[in-house]
């Protein structure tokens, strides 16, 4: 009880819950508008407003408490997790065509990114390299911190990466297919019906994800937080045990909560930072993003595969976010987040490699 006690004070969960209110409100304004992902865009937008202009009246120090973001996260692994039928096992010699590409797709995305970083926006070759990395997040501003790198313009261009693939590609695919993707009742439509009434059901799904993401941590499994919980939700439905689903509620729950955490990001950036880091990220995610393209029009080419489904697989934003969009799609998420989780996990290691010669240029030096 003291330990909940303290959390609470810590989270401000006063100022916690008044930014989710606003999420939500943008939320539902962005799904008004038929906006695509209304309530993770839409939640993002609204709150890094809101930040932005109230950030003097925010307590010092105010972060969004990474707990509350963790436990969604986990609702959105089960959510992909309760996705995973033994039909999945089917695709695996189409998985290992397209992870071998993804297998050339990070070293080129990660040169190409490091020259517009380095050349174009005048970035140290620290803060360039691990700037660069299309993926990998927070594995990025810990290692590329360690190495010298400049860590509000790595935070920066980290974050925008994301929040630029998350807004740019539902746009280009609503556009493809001509409706709005993510809506509440395009997610509805793709999620299992519930075999057994909310209050039995509930338990369930906490504690298939209380135990998967405790094993994703302990094994250090890539974003154990969506992964763990991700496994254990497809190996309880693939058990035929019990056919384990979510209330569309929760779901978006999810999206709000991950888009505020996100909009927080923007909490003490400067505005004309943002702009020249909004820039450069612009020319950078245009790279990946074509690059993307290259490798879904060959893949779908060879194995015909839809556009739509292989584009996100190759769209470097979050492993959360882009499950997301690819649930509403109707695409197989199980497939997609896949790709993403073999993309962080390549990054991570040509970022490791990256920073021992960085380390031996310098000392050399």
């Amino acid at each position: 009880m003291p330990k909940m006690i303290d959390f609470l004070r810590s989270a401000r969960t006063d100022v916690t819950a008044l930014l989710l209110v606003c999420g939500a409100i943008g939320g539902f304004i962005a799904s008004l508008l038929h906006i695509p992902m209304p309530w993770l865009t839409g939640s993002l937008a609204l709150s890094a407003v809101v930040v932005r202009f109230s950030r003097h009246k925010l307590p010092q120090n105010f972060q969004f408490p990474n707990k509350i973001r963790e436990i969604f996260i986990a609702v959105i692994g089960i959510m992909i997790g309760v996705q995973v039928h033994p039909a999945f096992l089917q695709d695996l010699p189409l998985i290992a065509l397209s992870l071998t590409l993804m297998t050339l797709y990070v070293p080129v995305a990660h040169t190409i990114n490091y020259l517009i970083y380095r050349r174009a926006g005048g970035y140290s070759p620290e803060t360039a390299y691990f700037a660069a990395a299309p993926g990998g997040l927070m594995e990025s501003l810990v290692i590329g911190e360690k190495h010298g790198a400049d860590p509000i313009l790595l935070a920066l261009q980290q974050f925008l990466r994301v929040i630029l693939v998350i807004t740019v590609v539902p746009v280009a695919i609503s556009l493809w297919i001509g409706s709005p993707v993510g809506s509440a009742a395009g997610l509805a439509q793709q999620l299992p019906t519930m075999s057994l009434p909310l209050w039995q059901m509930l338990p369930l799904l906490v504690i298939t994800g209380v135990v998967g993401a405790m094993v994703g941590q302990r094994i250090k499994l890539p974003a154990g937080h969506l992964t763990g919980p991700l496994i254990a939700a497809a190996l309880v439905n693939i058990s035929g045990l019990v056919s384990l689903s979510l209330p569309v509620w929760l779901v978006v729950a999810a999206q709000i909560v991950i888009g505020v955490s996100l909009g927080m990001r923007f909490l003490n950036m400067g505005a004309a930072l943002i702009m020249r880091g909004i820039g450069l990220s612009a020319l950078s995610v245009s790279a990946m993003l074509g690059l993307g393209m290259l490798c879904a029009l060959s893949l779908g080419w060879v194995t015909g595969q839809p556009l739509d489904v292989l584009l996100i697989c190759f769209s470097p934003g979050g492993v959360t976010e882009m499950s997301l969009i690819a649930l509403s799609l109707a695409a197989n998420p199980a497939y997609v987040t896949l790709h993403h989780i073999y993309r962080i996990f390549l990054t991570v290691i040509l970022m490791g490699f990256g920073a021992k010669y960085l380390t031996q240029d310098s000392s050399s030096s």
